[in-house]
């Protein structure tokens, strides 16, 4: 072996190595994005879904949101139902509900990205909204603790 190539391989290794292990990165990092997204829209439908079966008022549909993404507060949730007319009620109840809307925005995800001094620090999850119609709200023929 010639006494000027010495350590060549070791220098050819670190920069592919670096090259390498940043689109590993980022392949796991995208993964993680898309996850997260997919966790919001989902609990999302997992609220609406609690909302409609269990009424107006009822305090688990966050609790229900929350199993799925537990950074959720009431700052990020908005549970709104909808009299037969289709107008936004607070007081409407099993016979006069006609659906629930449950929407999610202001969550963001902070990456773990080498580029964080350049600015792709924290990335906003888009907003996800879910409508359902009444179903039997209020109660639930599977469960008589659903609601609770």
């Amino acid at each position: 072996m010639n006494s000027h190539q010495r350590g060549a391989t070791a220098v050819e290794f670190a920069l592919v190595s670096l090259i390498f292990f940043s689109v590993v990165l980022g392949i796991l990092e995208f993964g993680r994005v898309l996850y997260t997204w997919n966790a919001v829209a989902e609990a999302t439908r997992w609220g609406a879904r609690q909302a409609v079966v269990c009424g107006q008022g009822s305090a688990s549909v966050l609790a229900r949101m929350q199993l799925i993404v537990p950074s959720l507060t009431t700052s990020n949730v908005s549970v709104q139902w909808y009299d037969g007319s289709g107008a936004v009620s607070t007081t409407c109840d099993a016979s006069s509900c006609a659906g629930v809307s449950v929407s999610v925005s202001g969550v963001s995800l902070t990456t773990i990205s080498p580029l964080q001094s350049s600015g792709f620090m924290t990335l906003n999850v888009p907003g996800f909204s879910t409508y359902l119609p009444r179903e039997i709200m209020g109660q639930d023929a599977g469960s008589s603790s659903v609601c609770s």
